[in-house]
């Protein structure tokens, strides 16, 4: 533990690698882990409410998140920023939870996914019925699982391909492809959701 205010804010004002590397050494409780983790404690939070939709599963998410950087804190190799690595860890974390959480409703609640199925391939009367805010979770919770993921972090937390490519473990130009068909299949989904025809992309 730092002896003194000085100690802290010398940990304070280490780049995040440094203070990585520095957690690597430590045992638990260590103050640069620590200091990371102060550090990073909304962002996390951020992406797991983002990723999990719901309050108490971004919390518990958010809480997994931090178990799993502190057992892997060894791990990061500084292939990237630490900041892109640890979004990849929530990530990962938060889609693990969802799959699993999924997989026991559909257990629990036999039909359910039919319902909501037959329930969202019904059109509106009117385009005014529905609320743009909620017609956007709608479309984007019928995706699959790391492609919702992958719209979110890339549109709502603003993270460039380089980045994400890191995170999701592909190339840029392999997400940038997936990214263009997802906005295509989302534009129809769009269309049919409003009661409307989507448009026809243009090709060269």
């Amino acid at each position: 533990m730092p002896s003194d205010t000085s100690d802290i804010a010398s940990l304070a004002a280490l780049a995040d690698e440094a203070l990585a590397a520095q957690a690597a050494r430590e045992g638990s409780d260590g103050a640069a882990f620590t200091t990371l983790m102060e550090r990073y404690r909304e962002k996390v939070w951020r992406v797991c409410w983002r990723l999990m939709s719901a309050q108490h599963d971004a919390e518990d998410a958010a809480q997994e998140v931090f178990v799993r950087l502190f057992f892997e804190r060894g791990k990061f190799a500084g292939r990237s920023s630490y900041s892109t690595w640890l979004h990849g860890v929530a990530i990962r974390t938060c889609l693990t939870l969802r799959r699993s959480r999924s997989r026991r409703r559909r257990r629990e609640e036999p039909g359910t996914a039919e319902q909501i199925e037959s329930h969202e391939s019904r059109q509106p009367e009117t385009a005014a019925a529905f609320d743009a805010s909620h017609d956007v979770v709608k479309l984007l919770a019928g995706l699959d699982e790391e492609d919702r993921a992958l719209m979110l972090m890339k549109f709502a937390e603003g993270h460039e391909y380089d980045a994400l490519a890191e995170m999701f473990g592909s190339t840029s130009a392999a997400l940038r492809m997936r990214v263009s068909r997802i906005k295509e299949r989302l534009a129809s989904q769009a269309g049919r959701l409003f009661g409307t025809p989507a448009a026809t992309p243009v090709r060269p």
